[in-house]
């Protein structure tokens, strides 16, 4: 399952094409949720690409920088002691 909240966006649909018509100031925010597919690649020279898929083909990807990338690695390392979700 995919949830996508668009805070004050405005789109105009017009022959078959959707296009941003509102500011460019506004915030998005996408969850996605049952994830059945992970993928952890490269992305150009100096990112980590994460690529999430749920059984819908819903899709979402993350590019992090490599310093975010261990941040992320290093969090959930430390979850795996502190944390019920990882208990077995």
């Amino acid at each position: 399952m995919i949830t996508i909240d668009l805070d004050n966006f405005m789109f105009e649909l017009k022959d078959g094409s959707l296009k941003h018509v509102g500011t460019s100031n506004n915030t998005a925010t996408t969850k996605l949720y049952d994830v059945a597919s992970l993928e952890v690649r490269e992305f150009g020279d100096e990112r980590v690409k994460i690529v999430c898929e749920d059984d819908s083909g819903n899709t979402v990807e993350i590019a992090l920088f490599p310093e975010e990338a261990e941040k992320a690695a290093a969090e959930i390392e430390a979850m795996k002691s502190d944390s019920r979700v990882f208990d077995e």
